[in-house]
């Protein structure tokens, strides 16, 4: 039989989570996703110096940003059940100590092999990390302080972005101990080592422990499914499309086809799949999902084939790159922090709407550079609207779709949706970055022409998020009230 979306969940699900400091715990939760979302955008600046120093190709690059993303992105919802299980501070606290760990072996990493294993160890401890800090969020925050909350969390993913960017390009310009592109992995291991020595201190213990059931037949199907994915749009391209990939991508589609299979199957014998058939019926999840599926798909094959350009075709330094990308960090961190302030009346046709303004900008950025020109004013005038407009969809949509999820469902609804953020990002430099690589050519000017096709359809691509954003919106979850 379904299970209502009211029906009574475990005890440990709804057991309150006993928080002395809330602002200390948010500080020290918010760090650590600081922490992930750096490393995530950090290694972007660095692409151009790896390739030099470990004569990695295209695809390897595209597997050493996405493979972080893969194992992070899959792992997720097991990492939220681990939490209810082990408790949340338990599960932070190893996260981050194998986060740390394995930044420091991706620092010494002699290959370009190594550093791609070394940063799905990394993806492996941000997914035992990272779920803890949306679900303490959902559990302690309730009504406009949630809202204020899921902003800070908005910022962080957005200033993190920016400071993986800027620090990066620090980094490899000073060249610290002659550490090079090391340096952008190696930065996490003092950050982390402190927040290893408070967090035990800070974070609250969860009430009621329970059992949770793993869905690792559901898991084993998702990874499959998106390995099978993502590994033949990274090396095909290469490999002039040979036969095995066009097999890989069939199959990709029947391992989806499966895992919902699975997910049922998983369901109907009294299991918890990873996408809990309670939680997808809430109002607006599902498109939510989608939506922030494709928001993430299209910034982050934004962020991987622009990082290129500016380095490898217009021969910018890692911190001038890092500087161009400040005013859509920016903008989009400032939006998230304050989008609260705007008419609740207003929130609705917001969502959409910065959408279609970031897909706007995002063609006329595309257009601009299209004859292999500098960055120039006006470049940057729309970048940081584009900024804008990511802002007003990313932690509104957020906000709407957990608004009226009970606290016993916290932990798989912010998994499934992170996981869906995550997928984006994986499958956005898989495809985009695939398309880019595929049309850049040899010369400056055809790489100018591929940065401008490559933005038109992710123009496109961003309108379709813009409609299912309008949908999303209309099932009116309830948004958490504004506060004064």
């Amino acid at each position: 039989m379904t299970q209502s979306l009211t029906q009574s969940p475990p005890v440990a699900a709804t057991a309150p989570v006993t928080v002395r400091r809330p602002l200390a715990v948010l500080a020290v939760i918010l760090i650590g996703q600081f922490m992930a979302v750096l490393d995530a955008s950090i290694v972007n600046v660095a692409i151009p110096s790896i390739r030099t120093s470990l004569h990695a190709t295209g695809s390897g690059l595209q597997l050493i940003v996405s493979g972080y993303v893969i194992a992070y992105a899959v792992l997720l919802v097991t990492g939220a059940r681990l939490g209810d299980r082990f408790g949340l501070r338990t599960m932070f606290v190893t996260g981050l100590a194998l986060f740390t760990l394995a930044s420091l072996a991706c620092g010494l990493a002699w290959n370009s092999g190594s550093l791609i294993a070394f940063r799905f160890l990394q993806g492996v401890g941000s997914a035992a990390m990272v779920p803890q800090v949306m679900t303490l969020i959902q559990r302690q925050f309730a009504g406009a302080t949630r809202a204020r909350a899921l902003s800070a969390y908005a910022a962080v993913i957005s200033s993190g972005f920016v400071a993986g960017q800027l620090a990066g390009g620090l980094i490899l310009n000073g060249d610290i101990a002659g550490t090079g592109w090391r340096g952008v992995f190696l930065v996490n291991v003092p950050i982390g080592l402190a927040l290893l020595a408070v967090a035990p201190r800070i974070l609250p213990t969860a009430g009621t422990r329970v059992d949770r059931k793993l869905d690792l037949p559901g898991l084993g199907m998702l990874t499959v499914s998106v390995l099978a994915l993502v590994v033949p749009l990274v090396l095909g391209h290469e490999q002039d499309w040979p036969q095995w990939t066009r097999i890989a991508l069939g199959a990709a589609v029947f391992g989806f086809i499966g895992f919902a299979l699975v997910e049922r199957q998983v369901h109907r014998i009294g299991g918890e799949p990873l996408f809990a058939d309670r939680v997808l019926r809430a109002p607006g999840v599902v498109l939510t999902a989608i939506t922030l599926f494709l928001i993430m798909c299209t910034f982050g094959g934004w962020t991987f084939l622009f990082t290129i350009h500016l380095q490898s075709t217009l021969g910018y330094s890692a911190l001038h790159a890092g500087l161009i990308f400040l005013p859509n960090g920016l903008t989009f961190g400032l939006v998230s922090l304050y989008w609260t302030r705007i008419p609740a009346r207003l929130h609705r046709m917001m969502i959409p709407a910065g959408l279609v303004i970031a897909a706007v900008t995002m063609v006329v950025m595309g257009l601009q550079m299209r004859d292999g020109h500098d960055i120039g004013p006006l470049e940057l005038i729309v970048f940081g609207l584009m900024g804008v407009g990511y802002g007003l969809a990313f932690s509104p949509l957020m906000a709407r779709a957990t608004g009226k999820i009970p606290l016993a469902l916290a932990a798989d609804a912010s998994g499934i949706l992170v996981t869906c953020v995550q997928l984006g990002v994986v499958i956005g430099v898989a495809s985009f970055g695939t398309a880019f690589l595929t049309l850049a050519g040899s010369t400056a000017l055809s790489a100018a022409h591929a940065v401008a096709t490559t933005s038109l359809a992710e123009g496109v691509t961003v309108l379709g998020a813009a409609a299912f954003a309008w949908r999303a919106t209309s099932e009116r979850p309830g948004m958490p009230t504004s506060p004064a």
